[in-house]
């Protein structure tokens, strides 16, 4: 990298460390002048009869990074793909012939009926958890669950809605620090109205004849480290940097593709 002295215009050539170690400001060693090298900073001088390098233009606001290179993750733990992970069907248990007996049918009488209304209404109750998740995501439900839940001091789960996520750029590399791994990283946008949480993200990668060769989902705790910031979710029109560590399948793996899921 270059940068020129304001004062007698020398040129310099340094270094990223010349510039960390006193944020950018260094003495011309022609003059003696102390300037600020960022001001015409370069990586490639203009072609000579050089004159005054053009300085850079000042922000109000600093820029904003999108695509992250890496970012250290305590929590995700090991770096395998694991192609057989994804959900089994259950296997359903068959019932053997000599244990379906006739039951006989009971009396209905007044604690019959009102233990099957009990009994109804347990396994209502059941279902409705069971399928809670569609409750919470329905726009209508939540236009009554957020206020009845903020009266009585309780906090509902962000939504799900995978496609309001806008996913703005993504990048694959080997891991600067650890052989045989890489760094997937991603920068995705939440377009909805309201606080998404995160979702699963499954990444697979592939051959030139599109066969899959790796294939692994992470869940939210697995790229974001901060419980906070998962139980907060994905604020409206805000967007996150996801960096994932995976092991290396090989030099067959050309292509890879993101997936969200709820």
């Amino acid at each position: 990298m270059y940068t020129q002295c304001p004062e007698c215009l020398t040129i310099f050539r340094l270094t990223g460390a010349d510039l960390a170690a006193t944020l950018g400001s260094v003495r011309c060693g022609h003059c003696n002048a102390v300037f600020d090298a960022l001001r015409t900073l370069t990586e490639h001088l203009p072609p000579e009869p050089i004159g005054q390098l053009e300085p850079h233009p000042t922000q109000v606001a600093p820029p904003q990074l999108g695509l992250p290179v890496f970012r250290p993750n305590p929590g995700q733990g090991a770096l395998l793909f694991d192609p057989d992970d994804r959900p089994r069907a259950p296997e359903r248990p068959v019932t053997p012939s000599f244990t379906r007996r006739r039951r006989a049918r009971p009396r209905r009488s007044g604690a019959w009926i009102a233990g099957s209304v009990v009994l109804a209404l347990f396994l209502g109750g059941q279902i409705a958890w069971a399928e809670r998740a569609l409750w919470l995501d329905d726009t209508r439900m939540r236009e009554w669950l957020d206020p009845a839940c903020a009266r009585v001091g309780c906090t509902l789960p962000p939504r799900h809605d995978v496609s309001e996520l806008e996913l703005l750029s993504r990048d694959i590399r080997p891991h600067p620090s650890v052989p045989g791994a890489l760094i997937i990283s991603a920068t995705v946008r939440n377009d909805a109205d309201f606080a998404q949480a995160f979702p699963t993200v499954e990444i697979t990668l592939s051959d030139l004849d599109e066969t899959r060769i790796a294939m692994r989902r992470f869940r939210p705790r697995d790229y974001v480290s901060d419980p906070r910031t998962i139980a907060a979710g994905l604020a409206p029109g805000a967007s996150s940097a996801l960096v994932f560590e995976v092991a290396d399948p090989g030099r067959n793996a050309v292509a890879f593709e993101f997936k969200f899921d709820e």
